[in-house]
């Protein structure tokens, strides 16, 4: 079932997510659910927090970017069909040089801005088998990783820019707040509550 996406100045997308537990109920659901939201948006990566639930939950599909002939052909590669599912993240560790990406979201519809993040990062999880591991992803897996781990931090990315960007971009996030934005995704809005 595709799911309304909340937008930017929703209480929810500040709070830090719950700890997930085997037994939450519908999780399977919850998780698909999510997956065709993600799809729906042509989103690359998806927060619990996105869809309404402070949980540590998010889900990452980076096949869209393996389309870009910018990249090199190992880096399309590494991002085709990389789908994965994160439960209850924590992030070890991040290392390497800032670099800079122009990142958006799917709760900030029609802001883009450049954020910088370290290349590498560690990160413990677990799937849906609720096995936890640990991993090290790189390259654009990880700027996807750090994107939606800071979503269940209850940190967006207009909270990394600078504060010139952050003044200049505060009449389209007061237009997202009060629902005068328009999307080919369903979103609810903060302001709209209740009409």
């Amino acid at each position: 079932m595709i799911l309304p996406i909340i937008g930017y100045g929703d209480p929810v997308l500040r709070k830090v997510g719950e700890e997930v537990t085997p037994d939450y109920p519908n999780l399977k659901e919850v998780i698909e659910n999510m997956y065709e939201t993600m799809y729906n948006a042509f989103g690359v990566g998806l927060a619990a927090e996105q869809v309404g639930l402070p949980l540590r939950l998010f889900v990452v599909d980076t096949t869209p970017f393996s389309d870009d002939d910018d990249l090199e052909t190992a880096a399309q590669k590494q991002l085709k069909g990389f789908k994965k599912t994160f439960i209850n993240a924590k992030i070890i560790k991040e290392e390497g040089e800032e670099w800079a990406f122009n990142e958006g979201c799917l709760s900030i519809p029609d802001v883009r801005e450049d954020v910088y993040r370290k290349p590498i990062v560690t990160i413990e999880y677990c799937e849906e088998d609720f096995v936890m591991k640990t991993e090290v992803f790189d390259g654009l897996i990880a700027r996807v990783i750090q994107h939606e781990y800071d979503h269940i931090e209850g940190i967006l990315f207009t909270d990394k820019i600078s504060s010139l960007k952050k003044r200049l971009i505060q009449k389209k996030l007061k237009n997202i707040m009060e629902g005068k934005t328009f999307q080919e995704y369903r979103m609810k809005f903060f302001a709209k509550k209740g009409r």
